[in-house]
């Protein structure tokens, strides 16, 4: 049954993440990777980790939530769409993401993965350094590669929101004869 609902989560987290990158419309886009963090959670609940699956739900799925609500709803009409991209753009950043994932590949493959087994006794000062842990069994790599997608998307979407804003400034029923 665990292999069935990985292979679930995992082909909502592909389909989820493909909307949500070609999407042209940017509240559905922030809709979409919404439904991808939440994915995600759902992986940390399946292998037992049930603060992780916690802790993704509230910071990150909660920050998509803050960011449809200020950076989306406050600054766009909700029904504004993307223009189109030119096909140079799209083929470089097909080419770009192809580059990645077999860097990706490659680099699962050549890694060795160990079962890191927990303490018997567990406090909070165990498991926060646990969390904290850049090496062996720590989770700082993962939320810090969040953290810095949720940034880009803030950014991404402040750019497009003050574009928007200049455009709208610069229209000829706004100026003065």
């Amino acid at each position: 049954m665990e292999k069935i609902i990985f292979y679930i989560l995992s082909a909502v987290i592909l389909s989820l993440s493909l909307m949500s990158v070609l999407s042209r419309k940017l509240l559905r886009s922030a809709v979409y990777l919404f439904g991808v963090l939440t994915a995600i959670a759902g992986f940390y609940f399946l292998i037992g980790y049930h603060f992780l699956g916690a802790v993704q739900l509230t910071v990150y799925a909660g920050g998509i939530v803050v960011l449809i609500i200020f950076s989306i709803l406050l600054t766009h009409d909700i029904d504004h769409q993307m223009p189109t991209p030119d096909w140079s753009r799209v083929a470089v950043a097909g080419a770009l993401c192809v580059a990645g994932a077999v860097m990706f590949v490659q680099l699962l493959q050549g890694s060795l993965f160990s079962r890191v087994e927990a303490p018997e006794q567990s406090d909070l000062n165990t498991v926060g350094n646990t969390l904290l842990n850049p090496g062996g069994g720590g989770y700082l790599l993962p939320f810090e590669v969040v953290s810095i997608l949720l940034l880009a998307v803030m950014i991404g979407a402040i750019v497009i929101a003050k574009q928007r804003h200049s455009v709208d400034d610069s229209s000829p029923e706004k100026q003065a004869p």
